[in-house]
């Protein structure tokens, strides 16, 4: 067993994105169905489970989580594990610790996120019209995440806004949602929707590729381009008028998987080496056959070796399934 992990194509992975649950009180239409059906609990890590899977990571070289869901933050007890984790952050094998919400919750955990050495946090926000957000998460109110975003800041924690584009919807936001983002000193990443799911739409009706959006807000704005990244795929620019930055997601239109290192588990213990295909690793029979942790370390050497090039996706009309180009593999 190597320290470090490295893929087949030389890639060292020291980013880990760790879901927690696959449950959310929003029910997004770019993100879920109405009408979702959850997985049993008990198929779901514990707690105790994630932060021994959170640090065979750090063992190996991940110097980055970042808590997802659903949404992160219901689930309970859920801020037991982010004290566990803040003792890698006090050693310093973990240089960050952060998550992405959708901002309902981050009132009411933004002291206790920030007393565990959280220092940025990304929050979903896609509007800034209360009846749109009505419509977009089906269910949410604008004003619970925005009191969460000043929360936030009162505490510290430096804040990023993760707009996805939204054909019809963002073009004419887009302006607003910048002067909004930097005027209370936030970032803003705009990220292209993917094809993963069935979400009850056809995705080619959401879809707005960035080179788009991109043209209209320099109708607007003057953008310099950044070298700076963060340790994901955004690519950012400076906006001039406001002093602040702007990143750019673009899965569809321009792939970032040359540099990826990345890799995802799902709260049930998946790990994906790659979002855009469907290689995938079961990490919870590691952790729940063995108290020791070298079936563990076996288990995710594997499949950081056969982590693909890349991913292949597209959108395609009357496909919300993920639609494969099998040209792109060689194949």
């Amino acid at each position: 067993m190597s320290c470090t992990l490295t893929d087949g194509f030389g890639r060292r992975i020291t980013y880990l994105r760790l879901s927690v649950t696959d449950r959310c009180d929003l029910r997004c239409v770019y993100c879920m169905s109405d009408d979702m059906t959850f997985v049993p609990r008990r198929d779901l890590l514990s707690l105790a489970e994630l932060d021994r899977l959170a640090a065979a990571f750090i063992a190996r070289g991940v110097t980055k989580i970042r808590i997802t869901g659903g949404e992160p933050l219901v689930r309970k007890g859920i801020m037991t594990l982010f004290g566990s984790l803040s003792r890698h952050l006090a050693a310093g094998r973990l240089q960050e610790l952060t998550l992405t919400t959708n901002g309902t919750l981050l009132a009411t955990h933004a002291e206790a996120l920030a007393a565990s050495g959280v220092r940025r946090v990304n929050v979903s926000l896609d509007t800034l019209d209360p009846s749109r957000f009505r419509a977009i998460t089906r269910r949410g109110t604008l004003g619970v995440v925005t009191d969460g975003l000043r929360a936030a800041r009162e505490v510290g924690l430096r804040v990023k806004l993760n707009t996805v584009a939204l054909k019809g919807i963002t073009e004419t936001e887009i302006h607003d949602l910048i002067a909004f983002a930097h005027g209370n000193d936030m970032d803003l990443t705009l990220i292209e929707t993917m094809p993963l799911g069935d979400v009850g739409a056809d995705r080619t009706d959401q879809y707005v590729p960035l080179t788009t959006l991109r043209r209209l807000i320099e109708s607007r704005w003057t953008l310099t381009d950044m070298a700076e990244r963060s340790g994901g795929p955004a690519r950012y620019a400076r906006i001039r008028e406001t002093g602040g930055r702007i990143g750019f997601i673009t899965p569809m239109s321009h792939s970032f998987c040359e540099s990826c290192n990345r890799v995802r588990v799902s709260a049930t213990g998946t790990l994906y080496s790659c979002l855009g295909q469907e290689d995938q690793t079961d990490l919870r029979a590691a952790l729940r056959g063995s108290e020791a942790d070298e079936v563990l370390h076996a288990a995710i050497d594997g499949a950081i070796r056969t982590k693909p090039r890349g991913h292949d996706f597209r959108i395609e009309r009357g496909r919300p399934e993920l639609a494969r180009h099998m040209s792109a593999l060689g194949g």
